[in-house]
């Protein structure tokens, strides 16, 4: 080998980087000791920056397209180097090449359960888990703060750091938001989209990053509030309970009373609301002294003209009506039933009833 062959061998022409992965965040230009020589041909590609730093200080930053290195296109370094009559010999400085892509369906999610108010549950556990999107937007924060001099910085080796931060911008976003839990399902767009402006500055200055894009897929609560929200659809799917059981006790009248315990009991009900439509209409006909099967009247009740008392009780009510006591208590609880509790007694009046029948 000549000796002009040899000094060739110790001079870099060509610097570049190939990337065929698709998890590089960044990559060290390996120089294997080799010296760049003046005139040599860097060359960047599309989604790619290339930075210099010489003496652990940053040189000049190139973007993408074919480069010539020569003094006039590398004021900083030639600054840096010292050199006051041209770039004329070789120089050694480490090269950077930063990945600049989107690197998108980036997973997040909380690895154990956040503690938030919600105006529905009190306060209340919920875990989250969603994808995000990011980019490198300023090549020397995130070689100082993240890549460091790792020569070549993986996604996987910033995941766990990324996830935790977006997990604690998403928690105090959706705290200081008091979006309800049952409401955020119908929101998950407008919440991604509402994270972008509280995230983004934090992560620029930060990490030199910029997130495109935040998701929140899925928001999810304990099983016992999930539970409870299934009762109270549940609730909301019956309406209104008076009606329900007149729906009730007409299936159990269609099925010929053969619908079971649910079915039956409604047709007694309506059963019982029958005779005692029947028994007012008998009363309304001037009947000045009670019928022999009538219950007596209580302590202390005033009696009306007819032959009930102006004054029931839960007991009375069902005799009146010929249904239990325990359904007579279930109408007085739904409100379809007018009467008023003192203590832990229920009383009925007359009107209350007749007013209940017509219904």
């Amino acid at each position: 080998m000549g000796l002009m062959d040899y000094l060739k061998t110790q001079f870099l022409e060509i610097i570049q980087w190939e990337d065929d992965s698709r998890d590089t965040l960044s990559w060290r230009f390996p120089d294997e000791d080799k010296e760049v020589k003046r005139g040599a041909q860097l060359i960047v590609r599309e989604s790619q920056t290339c930075q210099f730093i010489y003496l652990g200080q940053f040189g000049d930053t190139f973007g993408p397209g074919k480069h010539t290195l020569q003094t006039d296109n590398i004021p900083i370094l030639s600054t840096l180097k010292g050199w006051k009559y041209g770039f004329e010999s070789p120089f050694k400085a480490d090269i950077y090449f930063v990945n600049t892509r989107t690197f998108t369906g980036n997973k997040w999610g909380t690895s154990n359960p956040v503690m938030l108010r919600d105006p529905d549950f009190g306060i209340v556990r919920v875990r989250a888990f969603g994808t995000y999107d990011f980019k490198i937007v300023d090549v020397k924060t995130f070689l100082k703060e993240v890549a460091g001099t790792d020569h070549q910085f993986r996604l996987d080796e910033f995941a766990d750091t990324m996830r935790s931060r977006m997990v604690s911008v998403f928690t105090d976003a959706l705290a200081s938001a008091k979006v309800p839990v049952l409401d955020v399902a119908s929101r998950y767009s407008e919440l991604g989209d509402a994270l972008l402006p509280i995230i983004n500055p934090a992560l620029t200055s930060k990490y030199g990053l910029e997130m495109s894009s935040f998701i929140v897929e899925n928001v999810s609560v304990p099983p016992e509030v999930e539970g409870a929200i299934d009762k109270r659809s549940s609730m909301a799917a019956v309406g209104n309970l008076n009606d329900y059981v007149k729906f009730q006790m007409a299936e159990a009248m269609g099925k010929g009373g053969d619908g079971g315990g649910m079915a039956n009991t409604a047709a007694q009900l309506g059963a019982g609301l029958a005779m005692g439509q029947q028994m007012m209409a008998a009363m309304g006909a001037a009947q000045t002294t009670p019928p022999a099967g009538s219950p007596p009247p209580l302590p202390g009740a005033a009696t009306a003209g007819s032959g009930l008392p102006e004054l029931l009780s839960p007991g009375g009510v069902a005799n009146a009506l010929g249904v239990s006591e325990g359904d007579v208590l279930a109408s007085l609880t739904d409100g379809s039933l007018k009467g008023k509790k003192i203590g832990s007694t229920w009383r009925v009046t007359r009107h209350a009833l007749e007013e209940f029948l017509k219904s």
